[in-house]
This record gives C-alpha cells, structure tokens and sequence, in this order.
C-alpha cells in the first residue's frame, strides 16, 4: 500500500462499503471505510486521504455536507459522490457547490469507479505539480529556473551542491542551449563567494582585437584609442567569481595568459609595469567536446586540466524527455503569464508533437517555442498551427512512442502493451502526458492499462 494513494470510502451499508474497499486494494489503494459523517472526520484525525467516495444519504448527515468540511480541510482533495437518488438538482448542487469531483449513480461499474478514482488521484498531483511549479517560477533563488526530475539533471544538481560551496575550477560541457548558464548561475549562487562580483565573459563574442584589453584591462596610452586606465574583466571579478563562457574559442595566446593569471593570481594591464592581485573563483563552460578541442588545438592541455578540477556535463534535452512535461508546463505558465494571455492549456495533438519533437536547440529552443505559441494563438488553447514550422513538418503518428528500429515483435496486444509502457518510461510515468504522446484520452489510457496488467505508478509492485 502506499500512502500518497489513500483513499477514504465513506457509506453506512457494510456491504458496499467493503466491496469498495476490496476493489481499491486489489489496484494498490490504502482504504479507510467509514459508515458516518462522525466516523470519517474522526477518521481524519489519523489519515489523510487523497481521495474520497461518499454517499450521499448517510445515517447522521449528509453526503454533501460532508463533502464541503473535506474540501474544507484541505481543498486538494477530489470526492466522488455516489447515490442511488438520480436527482438532477443534487448531483449539480454536488458538483458546482460542494465541489464534488464527480457524481456517480448506484449501481455503478467498479471499472467505471476505479478509473474516476485514478482521474481523482492523478488530478491532484497535478494540482500539487502546479502550485509546486509556480512556487518555483517565482523563487529567486540562483538556481530556481533549473527545472527536472529526471535522473540525468538530478546528477547534474547533486554535482552542483557538492562543490558549490568550494573554491574548485568547475568546467560545465553541453549542447547550446542546454542551460549551462543556469548551472554556471547556481554554482555561483551557493558558494561562499555569492555576495561577490558575477562576472561573465563570452568569449566568442567579445572580438579578437579586444579580447586582452576587455580580461585583462590597459593603461592610458598602451595603444592606440588607449585615452585612459581601464580595469579588466579578471580584477572585476575579484572577491567573486568569474564565468568564462565558451572558453575552446578564446585564443590560445590569450589562453597561456590566463593559465598565468590561475597559476600567479596576479594579473597585468596591457601596459602595466605592475601586476594587481586578484581572487576569483572559475568556472568555465563549453559547447564543443573537449576531446575534440584539444585534438583541434583550440584548447590548451595545460589550461584544459588547470580548469578542469570538476567536469559537469549537462544532457541535452533529447537525453531528459522524462522532464518535457514539466518544462512545457512552467513555460506555458510563464509566457502566458508575462504576456497576460489567458490561455486554458495546449491542445492534445500539439502536446504530443511538443512531446515527440527531438528539440535539437535544447532548452531554449523549446522556450522560444512555447513563448512564440503564446503569442500567436487566438483561441483558448495552443493549437499545432501556433507551434514553429519546424515542430508542424515533425509530426508523427500515434505510435510515436515507438522508436523506429524498435518495433516489439509478437501479436498486437503484446505490441500495444509495449508502445504502452515505453510511453510511460519516455514522459516519467505521467499518465497525461503519455496519453497525448499516444494520441489517447487519459481514460482510454487508464483502461487500456488495466487491461494489460500494467500498474499505475512505476515503482508499484517492487521491493
């Protein structure tokens, strides 16, 4: 049994009550039955259930009132009502003033039941999901965009928290786009130095006539347009720390000169008859493999293992598509909230393409993505014609979950089951988003598992 699946079944006939319970256990619920108003709120004093089945005459009260005091005490909480009264005016005032999730008639299809119960659940982790989401997107703190559940980015943030608070040269590599800036940002921001100067150089950017003059600073007349004393990007960082961003492309004299400055802790204006101290803590980041760096002589060997004390690699976004639900759901949110567009949500084919897509620039190209969708789209979903050409011409088909070259043999229930389970490995076992990458409803999803003996959460059934 596993406790963030509690369930509370509330009905004064024994019977019903118990073959309710029975059937949620055999799906891997924790029950808890009660056959009075009294017994399920002193029932509440010991669990805390998910999610609750109520009947809506009960022996000292009513199954409406019982279902606003459980939203009462915690509003995340889904209740399905069930009656055998089919009053209309009951069943609206159940679900539009009680807040009842759902209004069920006796005698029910306990497969019916068991999928409302599993809609239930799963709508409130995703209300749980979302305010965590918008706690996160309006947290400041250095590393609060840095969003992933996946256990490729959970390497990467364990890395990050075991060296941030340590003086080591950290060298970031990943794919443009893949956030190596946010990292860069969340090193900085736990250390011992995050009250320091944050001094961040790109180096392809700056131009090659000015690249020593901008690190290392100059001296009054040492050249010409040279009309006073300029302080370098290396003594600005001092007391902090210093990112130097694509460093394979900065020159490779200037790389010896900054291999001086590491080694001396000095450095010198373009000329200075006197070198300055300086204190800085390095980190450096990479698009290009730093193999292949060294073999092309962009980078130094010598500079490459002074920088490299930590290596952190960042996967690229192909290698987490566990986490695409999530970034797509805090980029919605924060697009449609910079831009005040009132948006409901994404429609389920341009949510499968979203998913399906290989996202080839990474992080940043899906924001740009979901930020253009937000801009253009007229109606009150995001639509596939609203997603970039590139995402439109990339479509695939429902099976998209099936990588091509690996097609599972075997007959088509074996075929399904297993498009099935790859689809929930792809997106982290979020039934939602799996059904979308499937072009199913979630409860045709949720059906289909049932029928091929697949448990509803990843670790269910292991030791």
């Amino acid at each position: 049994m596993r406790r963030d699946r509690m369930v509370l079944v509330v009905d004064d006939e024994k019977t019903i009550a118990d073959g309710l319970r029975l059937t949620l256990e055999a799906e891997g619920y924790d029950v808890r039955t009660a056959g009075s108003v009294r017994t399920a709120l002193g029932a509440l004093a010991e669990v805390e259930p998910h999610a609750a089945i109520v009947d809506l005459m009960l022996p000292d009260g009513d199954g409406l009132q019982l279902t606003r005091e459980l939203k009462r005490r915690d509003p995340a909480i889904e209740v399905i009502v069930i009656t055998a009264y089919g009053s209309v005016r009951r069943a609206m005032e159940a679900t539009k003033d009680a807040g009842a999730f759902y209004v069920l008639e006796k005698p029910f299809d306990p497969d019916e039941l068991l999928g409302l119960v599993g809609n239930a659940i799963e709508r409130r982790r995703l209300v749980a999901e979302n305010l965590e989401l918008r706690r996160r997107l309006v947290d400041q703190a250095a590393d609060s965009e840095i969003l992933g559940q996946g256990a490729g980015l959970q390497r990467v943030l364990e890395t990050v928290a075991s060296v941030a608070d340590t003086d080591a040269n950290v060298l970031i590599v990943g794919e443009s786009g893949t956030g190596k800036e946010l990292i860069a940002n969340a090193l900085h921001g736990r250390s011992r130095r995050a009250k320091g100067p944050w001094v961040k150089i790109n180096c392809a950017a700056l131009p090659k006539d000015l690249i020593e003059s901008e690190l290392f600073g100059h001296t009054k007349g040492s050249f010409t347009g040279a009309t006073g004393d300029k302080v370098g990007l290396l003594e600005e960082a001092h007391g902090g720390s210093l990112l130097l961003d694509e460093i394979a492309e900065m020159p490779p004299d200037l790389q010896a000169k900054l291999l001086r400055v590491l080694e001396e802790r000095v450095v010198r204006r373009v000329g200075a008859a006197r070198a300055t101290p300086v204190d800085f803590r390095l980190i450096s980041s990479t698009n290009r493999s730093p193999e292949a760096a060294l073999r092309e002589g962009r980078l130094r060997q010598d500079l490459f293992f002074r920088i490299n004390t930590v290596s952190i690699e960042v996967p690229p976004l192909r290698e987490r598509r566990e986490d695409l639900p999530l970034l797509v759901r805090a980029f919605l949110e924060r697009y449609r909230t910079k831009h005040g567009r009132p948006l409901e949500g994404i429609a389920p084919e341009a949510y499968r393409r979203l998913l399906a897509y290989s996202w080839p620039g990474n992080v940043r190209e899906l924001q740009h993505a979901l930020e253009r969708a937000v801009l253009v789209a007229r109606g009150p979903e995001i639509t596939l014609a609203d997603l970039p050409e590139a995402l439109e011409r990339a479509g695939a088909g429902p099976a998209a979950a099936v990588t091509p070259g690996q097609v599972p043999a075997g007959s088509l229930e074996e075929i399904e089951r297993a498009s099935i389970l790859r689809a929930l490995e792809t997106t982290g076992w979020n039934k939602q988003a799996a059904a979308a990458l499937l072009g199913l409803r979630r409860p045709t999803l949720y059906s289909k598992m049932r029928r091929h003996g697949i448990p509803q959460r990843r670790d269910a059934g292991r030791g």
